[in-house]
């Protein structure tokens, strides 16, 4: 099997080499010429024989779109194109149609594993029709973790199912990251703890509060002690917004996550224990970068 695969940043660049590694042939378009394998998609289109899959991995917004549309004048009938980068779910109901009037299809996946897929595997959520979702399974197989399919991919629905979910996924992500962090700055504040990445460690096997963003946080801790290095200025890249804007929408009460994404905004305003941890987690799983402290 040979695919296409536009967009080769941190995600991108680690999906083609764990896609090589199960035996499928990649070939990779990107801005930068030290990592790309072709000059242009026009060349990429051309490399990938008949009929066609190609996996865009490119940021969500204006980027998505242009190269969604110049591929449209590319890509011939019968070829599938996938987006499986953080679009909008509207955005993808947009392209799918664009796409399905030149008999092109179309499906999204929304995908969760950040700097560590390479090595563990991504977690993916895919919205599109059953036909093109089985055609693309190859693929699919080769990006999740290995053991039972429906542990780590789900096929959610028609196009837009599975960047909603992932949508739904990152707005837990953002509650969860506040709790542990919010929790770090109150131990933090007390001088009856005396081992704090301890005790953080200590929750890891055996507690109900155990899960891979508490591994990350020890890890963060491990690194940086006092996570001085840090500045507590938390970006938001989009998904958060969209979940309390479809809360609001569908009148589901979303206090925690609402909450969470309101407390990235504090962080451009005060300082804050709590935000710098959020700001590591944000590291540790995607490589978000980070402000130095101070800046």
């Amino acid at each position: 099997m040979h695919i296409g695969l536009v967009g080769l940043g941190k995600m991108g660049f680690n999906m083609r080499e764990r896609l090589r590694s199960a035996g499928i042939e990649v070939t990779g378009f990107d801005r930068n010429p030290e990592v790309s394998d072709v000059p242009s998609l026009m060349e990429l289109v051309a490399a990938i024989p008949a009929p066609r899959l190609v996996w865009v991995m490119v940021p969500s917004g204006v980027i998505t779109d242009s190269v969604i549309t110049e591929l449209s004048t590319l890509l011939e009938p019968g070829d599938l194109l996938i987006d499986g980068g953080n679009s909008r779910f509207t955005e993808d109901q947009t392209h799918g149609s664009m796409l399905t009037g030149k008999s092109i299809s179309f499906v999204d996946v929304g995908v969760s594993g950040g700097v560590w897929g390479l090595e563990n595997g991504y977690g993916l959520m895919a919205g599109g029709a059953a036909e093109d979702i089985a055609r693309a399974l190859p693929v699919l197989d080769a990006l999740r973790p290995e053991g039972e399919r429906a542990d780590s991919f789900v096929h959610v629905g028609g196009i837009g199912a599975g960047h909603y979910a992932k949508m739904v996924h990152n707005g837990i992500e953002y509650g969860l990251m506040q709790a542990y962090a919010e929790g770090y700055e109150l131990l933090a504040k007390k001088d009856i703890i005396q081992d704090l990445p301890g005790t953080f460690r200590a929750w890891q096997k055996g507690t109900v509060v155990r899960s891979w963003l508490l591994d990350l946080m020890v890890k963060a801790l491990d690194e940086d002690p006092g996570l001085e290095t840090i500045d507590d200025y938390v970006e938001d890249s989009g998904e958060g917004r969209w979940t309390v804007e479809e809360a609001i929408a569908n009148a589901v009460p979303a206090p925690a996550i609402t909450a969470a994404l309101f407390a990235r905004f504090s962080s451009r305003e005060d300082n804050s224990p709590a935000m710098k941890m959020v700001s590591a987690l944000r590291h540790q799983f995607g490589g978000h970068a980070t402000k130095p402290s101070g800046s």
